[in-house]
């Protein structure tokens, strides 16, 4: 029977991790992901070229009121509590008491890759909670639990793939580290056939879409390995977990990985970490994409630490304050809560103190501008949705009742879509992803306004350079381009759209 204290922690913890988030994420300015989420969701299907669909309906739900960037990342936030609130409950499944709940809940909220997770709205999102509570129920089921929790394993699983389909990794982690152990009874009950089951029914319609459309989201991936992601080495691949955890915070995962591996119920848990990771390697997939797993092992060394520290107290407050103070340190890297200047100078910093960490944590092959990726996109889209629309309402009237504007990209595309409205700007067109299915939307090209292209010269007869584009705290690849005027197209858009497809 757990004690008042105890079973206070976890709704404490998640609603202090709730209210950091909601203070924290909603500045600077919408990310280009996330405008490209709400967008999609607007757009409501089985699936999209890039993602499943629950991300992009979530970002639109958010938006059904106007635009608000506050509910934007609400949604982040909660996902963020979800998750410290279920790494609480691993902890006591695991053995630990009050310390080694207010420890796990201490370090799952200040850990990088988790809390940058619940900052901006991602497909990592959603693997906040479902995760680590995947694991909690098959730990409890492995326990002796009652066997038709499978079921709502398998619903977990099912709004999983609809979220990212990397949670399918973590599953068969969990699959395959049961069979090697004695636990593996476990899945010997028709309530386990009938969670995967459930699951696949939840799966099966995005799936279907995927094979409608020729499987676009493996065409997606083959090309970002090819041409944007950074190829690490198997080695380096795990000296990033230790990266994006936190140097000074991964021992109490590792801790928790060597402790899970060593104990008998929960040594399935261990092995699917290891499974999981192996599979991200093999898969060349970027060093986040496994994030969502790091509860599993923090609860476990939370536990570890408690037993170490039963009669060392005072040990346990030199831990919590050594894990918020190094927590605290990355804030600024991980929620946009300093001035654009101010934040410019502490990762400059960051940059000079810590190259080769920085450069092995980098996931794709993008230069950096003032501002880290991240902060540098949720900058400029408002002011480029305007800058197209002097271009466009400069038009004569004959012109901009046929004009269409070709994005670059979905991000430049989404903003235009979102922010546009307001000037009375038509739907975007792009060959990025999801807008390149979406078509030419009945334009046909004649007068194109061309927004971060060069207007392909053997395509249209007339090119005017009509304004350029500034965005000084953006990307470097989104300050400083040109927004045209292409006029006289000599193949009909409809024809030369294949030619646009760019799926990355």
């Amino acid at each position: 029977m757990r004690s008042r204290l105890s079973a206070s922690i976890p709704p404490v913890a998640a609603l202090a991790t709730l209210l950091v988030h909601l203070v924290g994420n909603p500045h600077y300015g919408f990310f280009r992901d996330e405008l490209y989420f709400i967008i999609c969701g607007f757009h409501p299907a089985w699936g999209y070229v890039d993602q499943p669909p629950v991300v992009p309906l979530l970002a639109a739900g958010s938006q059904l009121f106007g635009h608000s960037l506050f509910f934007l990342r609400a949604i982040p936030a909660l996902f963020a509590a979800a998750s410290v609130y279920t790494t609480c409950l691993l902890a006591v499944e695991l053995g630990g008491g009050v310390f080694a709940e207010f420890f796990a809940a201490l370090v799952a909220a200040v850990t990088p890759v988790l809390m940058d997770f619940g900052t901006k709205l991602t497909t990592d999102t959603v693997g906040l909670l479902l995760w680590p509570l995947m694991a909690l129920l098959v730990l409890r089921i492995v326990k002796g639990a009652d066997p038709r929790w499978w079921l709502a394993v398998g619903v977990i699983l099912g709004v999983g793939l609809e979220s990212k389909y990397s949670i399918a990794f973590l599953t068969v982690g969990i699959v395959v580290g049961l069979l090697v152990v004695p636990q593996r009874r476990a899945l010997l009950t028709p309530w386990f056939l009938g969670g995967m089951l459930v699951a696949a029914a939840l799966a099966a319609p995005n799936f279907a879409w995927q094979a409608a459309h020729g499987y676009p989201m493996w065409t997606l991936l083959l090309h970002a390995g090819e041409y944007k992601d950074e190829a690490l080495t198997p080695l380096q691949y795990v000296a990033t977990q230790a990266l994006i955890t936190h140097p000074l915070l991964a021992p109490v995962w590792i801790v928790g990985l060597v402790a899970l591996l060593r104990r008998g119920e929960a040594h399935f848990l261990g092995v699917a970490y290891l499974l999981v990771i192996a599979q991200m390697i093999a898969l060349h997939g970027k060093h986040y994409y496994a994030g969502d797993i790091y509860p599993i092992p923090i609860a476990a060394g939370a536990v570890t630490i408690e037993a170490w520290t039963r009669r060392a107290v005072g040990w346990r407050t030199l831990l919590a304050v050594y894990a918020l103070a190094a927590g605290i340190a990355l804030v600024p890297l991980l929620m946009p809560v300093l001035h654009e200047r101010a934040m410019a100078a502490y990762d400059g910093f960051a940059q000079r103190a810590f190259t080769r960490e920085v450069n092995l944590a980098r996931a794709e092959r993008t230069d950096i501008g003032s501002l880290p990726p991240d902060w540098g996109d949720m900058h400029g889209w408002p002011q480029l949705a305007a800058a197209v629309a002097r271009v466009y309402t400069s038009l004569p009237p004959e012109q901009r009742a046929r004009a269409a504007i070709l994005a670059r990209n979905y991000g430049e595309a989404a903003a235009i879509d979102f922010f546009g409205p307001q000037y009375g700007l038509p739907p975007a067109l792009s060959g990025h992803n999801q807008y390149w299915l979406w078509g030419t939307r009945g334009f046909d090209g004649n007068v194109v306004i061309d927004v971060h292209g060069d207007c392909d010269e053997h395509l249209f007869r007339d090119r005017r350079v009509a304004a350029r584009f500034s965005n000084p705290w953006g990307r470097p690849f989104e300050n400083g381009f040109d927004i045209s005027v292409c006029e006289g197209i000599t193949t009909p858009l409809t024809a030369y759209w294949p030619k646009l497809r760019r799926y990355i």
